[in-house]
């Protein structure tokens, strides 16, 4: 018999971008321009994309012969300001999270955008875990900010 888990935690990611509001926006909203920073476009494909509260993104990515899924369901969406989001990842058809992600999006004091992603998840039957996901999102918000 499997053992289960679930381990629960938080984590917060601050980030200023030299972008207004409006463009980092939708680089979340834009399907083409989220292509570019989320998910490498060689091993990932984006099934469906509809951005709007209610809506569904969801996409597969191949890495090191495991196959990831990724579905999101858009909760509130605020234009230029917030978006928040739920979202379940597989591994292999097995789900290993659930999160709730809260984007909120400010001009800064000196122009761009002051960027808070803060993220509640769920890690199931130890086959993920805070830190590895807190490091995955950092390195979303780095593509991010390459693609801005």
């Amino acid at each position: 018999m499997t053992e289960r888990s679930a381990l629960h935690d938080t984590f917060r990611i601050d980030r200023h971008f030299d972008a207004e509001p409006a463009r980092v926006f939708r680089a979340f909203a834009d399907p083409g321009a989220k292509a570019k920073w989320f998910g490498d476009p060689s091993s990932t494909q984006h099934k469906e994309f509809d951005f709007r509260e209610g809506g569904r993104e969801t996409m597969e990515s191949v890495f090191a012969d495991n196959r990831y899924g990724y579905v999101a369901t858009y909760t509130d969406v605020v234009p230029d300001e917030r978006i928040v989001y739920t979202y379940e990842m597989t591994m292999n058809g097995r789900r290993i999270s659930v999160s709730v992600a809260t984007v909120e999006l400010r001009a800064g004091a000196g122009g761009g955008t002051d960027f808070v992603l803060t993220e509640q998840g769920v890690y199931l039957d130890g086959l993920d875990n805070s830190a590895q996901r807190k490091q995955g999102t950092e390195d979303l918000m780095d593509a991010l900010a390459k693609s801005l």
